[in-house]
Protein backbone atom coordinates (compact mmCIF):
# COMPACT_ATOMS: atom_id res chain seq x y z
CA UNK A 1 0.00 0.00 0.00
CA UNK A 2 1.41 3.45 -1.16
CA UNK A 3 2.08 5.82 1.56
CA UNK A 4 -0.54 8.47 2.17
CA UNK A 5 -0.16 11.97 0.87
CA UNK A 6 1.24 13.74 4.00
CA UNK A 7 2.18 17.83 4.94
CA UNK A 8 3.95 19.01 7.41
CA UNK A 9 0.80 19.28 9.94
CA UNK A 10 0.62 15.84 9.44
CA UNK A 11 3.96 14.72 10.48
CA UNK A 12 3.89 11.79 12.97
CA UNK A 13 7.08 10.50 15.24
CA UNK A 14 9.12 7.73 13.19
CA UNK A 15 7.95 8.96 9.95
CA UNK A 16 10.20 7.85 7.04
CA UNK A 17 10.30 10.31 4.03
CA UNK A 18 8.34 8.82 1.08
CA UNK A 19 7.85 5.23 3.05
CA UNK A 20 4.80 3.51 4.33
CA UNK A 21 3.75 3.88 7.84
CA UNK A 22 3.74 0.60 9.89
CA UNK A 23 -0.09 0.70 9.80
CA UNK A 24 0.33 1.18 5.83
CA UNK A 25 2.45 -1.73 5.23
CA UNK A 26 0.50 -4.99 4.78
CA UNK A 27 3.98 -7.25 4.23
CA UNK A 28 6.31 -8.43 7.15
CA UNK A 29 9.42 -9.53 6.47
CA UNK A 30 11.98 -11.28 9.49
CA UNK A 31 9.49 -11.72 11.91
CA UNK A 32 7.94 -15.08 11.32
CA UNK A 33 8.14 -16.54 14.98
CA UNK A 34 6.41 -13.67 16.18
CA UNK A 35 3.59 -13.66 14.16
CA UNK A 36 3.65 -17.04 14.80
CA UNK A 37 3.03 -16.68 18.53
CA UNK A 38 -0.01 -14.32 18.07
CA UNK A 39 -1.62 -16.68 15.18
CA UNK A 40 -1.78 -19.62 17.75
CA UNK A 41 -2.88 -17.63 21.08
CA UNK A 42 -5.67 -15.90 18.36
CA UNK A 43 -6.40 -19.67 17.13
CA UNK A 44 -6.48 -21.39 20.04
CA UNK A 45 -8.98 -18.93 21.75
CA UNK A 46 -7.12 -17.42 24.59
CA UNK A 47 -5.75 -14.42 22.83
CA UNK A 48 -4.09 -12.51 26.35
CA UNK A 49 -5.15 -8.78 26.35
CA UNK A 50 -2.02 -7.24 26.35
CA UNK A 51 1.32 -7.29 24.81
CA UNK A 52 4.60 -5.75 24.95
CA UNK A 53 6.12 -5.98 21.83
CA UNK A 54 9.85 -4.85 22.63
CA UNK A 55 12.96 -4.74 20.47
CA UNK A 56 15.22 -2.28 18.82
CA UNK A 57 14.26 0.96 17.19
CA UNK A 58 13.13 0.38 13.40
CA UNK A 59 12.94 -3.66 13.35
CA UNK A 60 9.06 -3.36 12.86
CA UNK A 61 7.57 -3.65 16.02
CA UNK A 62 4.58 -1.30 15.18
CA UNK A 63 4.20 -3.32 11.36
CA UNK A 64 3.45 -6.43 13.73
CA UNK A 65 1.20 -4.78 16.00
CA UNK A 66 -0.87 -2.94 13.03
CA UNK A 67 -0.36 -6.99 11.31
CA UNK A 68 -2.21 -8.02 14.26
CA UNK A 69 -5.06 -5.54 14.67
CA UNK A 70 -5.74 -5.61 11.11
CA UNK A 71 -5.97 -9.52 11.06
CA UNK A 72 -8.56 -9.32 14.13
CA UNK A 73 -10.71 -6.45 12.51
CA UNK A 74 -10.73 -8.50 9.41
CA UNK A 75 -11.70 -11.60 11.15
CA UNK A 76 -13.87 -10.72 14.17
CA UNK A 77 -15.10 -14.25 14.99
CA UNK A 78 -12.35 -16.26 16.98
CA UNK A 79 -11.35 -19.37 14.77
CA UNK A 80 -8.32 -21.22 13.82
CA UNK A 81 -6.06 -19.20 11.95
CA UNK A 82 -4.55 -20.16 8.73
CA UNK A 83 -1.57 -18.89 6.81
CA UNK A 84 -0.41 -16.29 8.58
CA UNK A 85 -2.24 -13.15 9.98
CA UNK A 86 -2.01 -11.66 6.34
CA UNK A 87 -4.97 -9.41 4.73
CA UNK A 88 -5.30 -8.00 1.41
CA UNK A 89 -4.69 -4.56 1.06
CA UNK A 90 -7.73 -3.86 -0.48
CA UNK A 91 -9.61 -5.41 2.76
CA UNK A 92 -11.88 -2.87 4.06
CA UNK A 93 -10.21 -3.72 7.70
CA UNK A 94 -6.72 -2.69 5.48
CA UNK A 95 -7.89 0.56 4.47
CA UNK A 96 -9.62 1.67 7.82
CA UNK A 97 -6.33 0.65 10.06
CA UNK A 98 -4.34 2.77 7.61
CA UNK A 99 -6.27 5.57 7.68
CA UNK A 100 -7.05 5.54 11.65
CA UNK A 101 -10.63 5.19 10.70
CA UNK A 102 -11.96 1.52 12.01
CA UNK A 103 -14.00 2.26 15.13
CA UNK A 104 -12.79 -0.39 16.97
CA UNK A 105 -8.84 0.89 17.16
CA UNK A 106 -7.45 3.56 18.61
CA UNK A 107 -3.57 4.28 18.50
CA UNK A 108 -1.79 5.93 21.48
CA UNK A 109 0.56 8.08 20.33
CA UNK A 110 2.04 11.23 20.32
CA UNK A 111 0.26 13.52 17.60
CA UNK A 112 0.27 17.78 17.17
CA UNK A 113 -2.49 19.01 18.74
CA UNK A 114 -4.69 21.79 16.69
CA UNK A 115 -2.73 24.90 17.04
CA UNK A 116 0.38 23.70 17.88
CA UNK A 117 3.93 24.17 16.20
CA UNK A 118 5.74 21.01 17.08
CA UNK A 119 4.92 17.23 18.57
CA UNK A 120 4.43 17.19 22.43
CA UNK A 121 7.45 15.07 23.85
CA UNK A 122 5.07 13.14 25.96
CA UNK A 123 2.02 11.50 25.27
CA UNK A 124 -0.11 13.39 27.76
CA UNK A 125 -2.85 12.17 29.97
CA UNK A 126 -6.01 13.93 28.16
CA UNK A 127 -4.74 11.95 24.96
CA UNK A 128 -4.59 9.07 26.96
CA UNK A 129 -7.87 9.31 28.03
CA UNK A 130 -9.24 10.22 25.27
CA UNK A 131 -8.03 7.19 23.41
CA UNK A 132 -8.61 4.65 26.33
CA UNK A 133 -12.42 6.23 26.17
CA UNK A 134 -13.02 3.39 23.00
CA UNK A 135 -13.01 0.76 25.89
CA UNK A 136 -15.96 2.59 27.90
CA UNK A 137 -18.03 1.39 24.56
CA UNK A 138 -19.84 -1.58 22.86
CA UNK A 139 -17.13 -2.81 20.33
CA UNK A 140 -18.65 -2.39 16.84
CA UNK A 141 -19.46 -6.10 15.21
CA UNK A 142 -18.78 -7.78 18.30
CA UNK A 143 -15.34 -7.79 17.40
CA UNK A 144 -11.83 -6.84 19.50
CA UNK A 145 -11.08 -3.03 21.01
CA UNK A 146 -8.06 -2.21 20.00
CA UNK A 147 -4.98 -0.25 21.11
CA UNK A 148 -1.75 0.46 19.94
CA UNK A 149 0.45 2.32 21.93
CA UNK A 150 3.46 3.56 20.08
CA UNK A 151 5.48 3.89 21.49
CA UNK A 152 5.71 3.41 25.70
CA UNK A 153 8.48 5.32 25.95
CA UNK A 154 6.64 8.37 25.15
CA UNK A 155 4.33 8.06 28.20
CA UNK A 156 4.53 10.15 31.15
CA UNK A 157 3.85 9.31 34.59
CA UNK A 158 0.36 10.32 34.45
CA UNK A 159 -0.92 8.72 30.99
CA UNK A 160 1.36 5.41 31.77
CA UNK A 161 -0.84 5.06 35.39
CA UNK A 162 -3.94 6.09 32.74
CA UNK A 163 -3.08 3.01 30.51
CA UNK A 164 -2.01 0.85 33.41
CA UNK A 165 -5.59 1.16 35.15
CA UNK A 166 -7.15 -0.05 31.94
CA UNK A 167 -4.58 -3.08 31.26
CA UNK A 168 -5.37 -3.76 35.01
CA UNK A 169 -8.90 -4.34 34.30
CA UNK A 170 -10.10 -4.67 30.88
CA UNK A 171 -13.26 -5.17 29.36
CA UNK A 172 -13.73 -8.46 27.39
CA UNK A 173 -12.41 -8.87 24.23
CA UNK A 174 -9.88 -6.16 24.21
CA UNK A 175 -6.23 -5.71 23.13
CA UNK A 176 -3.54 -3.72 24.26
CA UNK A 177 -0.51 -4.21 21.66
CA UNK A 178 2.04 -1.98 23.38
CA UNK A 179 5.52 -1.02 21.22
CA UNK A 180 8.38 -0.26 23.69
CA UNK A 181 12.50 0.25 22.48
CA UNK A 182 13.05 -0.70 26.25
CA UNK A 183 10.54 -2.58 27.96
CA UNK A 184 12.50 -2.37 31.40
CA UNK A 185 12.20 1.40 31.63
CA UNK A 186 8.30 0.54 31.48
CA UNK A 187 6.21 0.29 34.86
CA UNK A 188 6.61 -2.80 36.19
CA UNK A 189 3.22 -2.75 36.59
CA UNK A 190 2.29 -2.36 33.39
CA UNK A 191 5.18 -5.40 32.58
CA UNK A 192 4.07 -7.93 35.09
CA UNK A 193 0.46 -7.90 33.35
CA UNK A 194 1.46 -7.80 29.92
CA UNK A 195 3.00 -10.98 27.68
CA UNK A 196 6.33 -9.86 27.30
CA UNK A 197 7.37 -10.49 22.82
CA UNK A 198 10.68 -9.55 21.99
CA UNK A 199 11.76 -8.98 18.20
CA UNK A 200 15.55 -9.76 17.29
CA UNK A 201 17.26 -7.25 15.12
CA UNK A 202 16.68 -7.89 11.10
CA UNK A 203 19.32 -9.24 9.63
CA UNK A 204 21.60 -7.52 6.55
CA UNK A 205 19.49 -9.70 4.01
CA UNK A 206 16.49 -8.83 5.47
CA UNK A 207 16.93 -5.25 5.86
CA UNK A 208 17.49 -5.22 2.41
CA UNK A 209 14.27 -6.80 1.37
CA UNK A 210 12.12 -4.58 2.82
CA UNK A 211 13.81 -1.40 1.61
CA UNK A 212 14.31 -2.88 -2.10
CA UNK A 213 10.50 -3.49 -1.25
CA UNK A 214 9.29 0.02 -0.79
CA UNK A 215 7.50 1.63 -3.50
CA UNK A 216 6.99 5.23 -5.15
CA UNK A 217 7.83 7.71 -4.34
CA UNK A 218 10.80 5.97 -2.50
CA UNK A 219 13.98 6.33 -5.01
CA UNK A 220 15.57 2.34 -4.48
CA UNK A 221 18.91 3.02 -3.87
CA UNK A 222 22.03 1.84 -5.98
CA UNK A 223 22.86 -1.99 -4.76
CA UNK A 224 25.98 -1.02 -3.05
CA UNK A 225 24.34 2.04 -1.25
CA UNK A 226 22.05 -0.53 -0.01
CA UNK A 227 24.44 -2.89 0.99
CA UNK A 228 26.82 -0.10 2.84
CA UNK A 229 23.41 0.73 4.57
CA UNK A 230 22.36 -2.41 5.72
CA UNK A 231 25.40 -2.87 6.77
CA UNK A 232 25.53 -0.08 9.05
CA UNK A 233 21.97 -0.78 10.49
CA UNK A 234 22.33 -2.41 13.26
CA UNK A 235 19.47 -4.63 11.87
CA UNK A 236 16.82 -1.27 11.68
CA UNK A 237 14.95 -0.38 8.38
CA UNK A 238 14.94 3.16 9.58
CA UNK A 239 18.55 3.30 10.41
CA UNK A 240 19.63 1.80 7.05
CA UNK A 241 16.95 4.83 5.27
CA UNK A 242 19.06 7.38 7.48
CA UNK A 243 22.52 6.14 6.32
CA UNK A 244 21.41 6.50 2.74
CA UNK A 245 21.15 9.74 3.14
CA UNK A 246 24.32 11.30 1.20
CA UNK A 247 25.18 13.59 4.55
CA UNK A 248 24.73 10.88 7.04
CA UNK A 249 27.03 8.16 4.86
CA UNK A 250 29.76 11.05 5.10
CA UNK A 251 29.75 11.58 8.65
CA UNK A 252 29.71 8.09 9.12
CA UNK A 253 32.82 8.07 6.38
CA UNK A 254 34.60 10.68 8.13
CA UNK A 255 34.21 8.87 11.34
CA UNK A 256 35.81 5.94 10.25
CA UNK A 257 38.79 7.63 8.84
CA UNK A 258 38.97 9.62 12.11
CA UNK A 259 38.79 6.65 14.49
CA UNK A 260 41.20 5.00 12.13
CA UNK A 261 44.02 7.23 12.84
CA UNK A 262 43.61 7.40 16.71
CA UNK A 263 47.07 6.55 17.26
CA UNK A 264 48.20 10.27 15.53
CA UNK A 265 44.51 11.95 16.20
CA UNK A 266 43.58 14.88 12.92
CA UNK A 267 42.27 17.33 15.82
CA UNK A 268 41.89 19.89 12.72
CA UNK A 269 39.17 17.45 10.72
CA UNK A 270 37.59 16.54 14.36
CA UNK A 271 37.52 20.16 14.94
CA UNK A 272 36.13 20.57 11.58
CA UNK A 273 33.54 17.46 12.33
CA UNK A 274 32.04 18.50 15.90
CA UNK A 275 31.86 22.16 14.10
CA UNK A 276 28.90 20.30 11.75
CA UNK A 277 27.56 18.28 14.55
CA UNK A 278 26.83 21.18 16.52
CA UNK A 279 23.58 23.14 14.73
CA UNK A 280 20.25 22.34 15.75
CA UNK A 281 19.59 21.42 12.42
CA UNK A 282 22.06 18.38 12.98
CA UNK A 283 20.54 16.28 14.95
CA UNK A 284 20.16 13.16 12.94
CA UNK A 285 23.36 13.81 11.79
CA UNK A 286 24.72 13.92 15.68
CA UNK A 287 22.82 10.23 16.52
CA UNK A 288 24.74 8.87 13.24
CA UNK A 289 28.09 10.23 14.86
CA UNK A 290 27.22 8.69 17.91
CA UNK A 291 25.90 5.51 16.55
CA UNK A 292 29.07 4.83 14.63
CA UNK A 293 31.46 6.07 17.91
CA UNK A 294 29.30 3.32 19.88
CA UNK A 295 29.60 0.83 16.86
CA UNK A 296 33.36 1.53 16.95
CA UNK A 297 34.09 0.32 20.74
CA UNK A 298 31.49 -2.34 19.99
CA UNK A 299 33.49 -3.49 17.32
CA UNK A 300 36.91 -3.31 18.98
CA UNK A 301 35.18 -5.33 22.12
CA UNK A 302 34.30 -8.02 20.29
CA UNK A 303 37.80 -7.89 18.39
CA UNK A 304 39.44 -7.96 21.62
CA UNK A 305 37.17 -10.80 23.24
CA UNK A 306 39.79 -12.99 24.73
CA UNK A 307 41.90 -10.00 26.26
CA UNK A 308 41.30 -9.92 30.15
CA UNK A 309 38.81 -7.73 31.35
CA UNK A 310 40.84 -5.17 33.19
CA UNK A 311 42.47 -4.15 29.70
CA UNK A 312 39.48 -3.57 28.28
CA UNK A 313 37.84 -1.62 30.81
CA UNK A 314 38.83 2.03 30.00
CA UNK A 315 37.06 1.34 26.73
CA UNK A 316 34.07 0.13 28.13
CA UNK A 317 34.03 3.51 30.43
CA UNK A 318 34.76 5.86 27.33
CA UNK A 319 31.24 4.28 26.00
CA UNK A 320 29.47 5.23 28.96
CA UNK A 321 31.04 8.36 29.50
CA UNK A 322 29.98 9.15 25.68
CA UNK A 323 26.24 8.21 26.18
CA UNK A 324 26.13 10.26 29.62
CA UNK A 325 27.74 13.43 27.94
CA UNK A 326 24.96 13.28 24.78
CA UNK A 327 21.94 12.60 27.59
CA UNK A 328 22.98 15.71 29.29
CA UNK A 329 23.44 17.42 26.26
CA UNK A 330 20.34 16.83 24.63
CA UNK A 331 18.82 17.42 28.35
CA UNK A 332 20.06 20.83 28.66
CA UNK A 333 20.41 22.22 25.18
CA UNK A 334 24.54 22.14 25.77
CA UNK A 335 26.90 22.42 23.12
CA UNK A 336 27.94 19.57 21.42
CA UNK A 337 31.31 20.60 20.15
CA UNK A 338 33.07 19.44 23.53
CA UNK A 339 31.56 16.17 23.38
CA UNK A 340 32.67 15.29 20.72
CA UNK A 341 36.54 16.14 20.83
CA UNK A 342 36.57 15.09 24.15
CA UNK A 343 34.84 11.46 22.82
CA UNK A 344 37.85 10.96 20.25
CA UNK A 345 40.68 12.30 23.11
CA UNK A 346 39.32 9.73 25.19
CA UNK A 347 38.79 7.04 22.44
CA UNK A 348 42.78 7.71 21.65
CA UNK A 349 43.48 7.09 25.47
CA UNK A 350 41.65 4.15 26.21
CA UNK A 351 43.30 2.23 23.19
CA UNK A 352 47.11 3.68 24.22
CA UNK A 353 45.64 1.82 27.95
CA UNK A 354 44.52 -1.47 26.33
CA UNK A 355 47.61 -1.91 24.03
Amino acid sequence: MPPEPRDADAFEPGDLPDIARPREQTSLVGHDAAEAAFAEAIGSGRLHHAWLVGGPRGIGKATLAYRVARYLLAHPEPGYVNQGLAVPPNHPAARQVAALSHPNLVALRRTKPPGAKTLPTKISVDAARKALALFGSTAGGAGYRICIVDSAEDLNANSANALLKMVEEPPPRSLFLIVSHAPGRLLPTIRSRCRALTLRPLGEGEVAEIISGFGPPFVRPESEALARAASLSEGSVAQAVAMLDPSAAGVVAEIETLLSRLDHPDWRRILALSEKLAGRDSDALFETALDTLFRFVSDELHRRRDESPARLAALVEVCDKIARAAREAAAYNLDRRPLILSAFGDLAGALRAAA
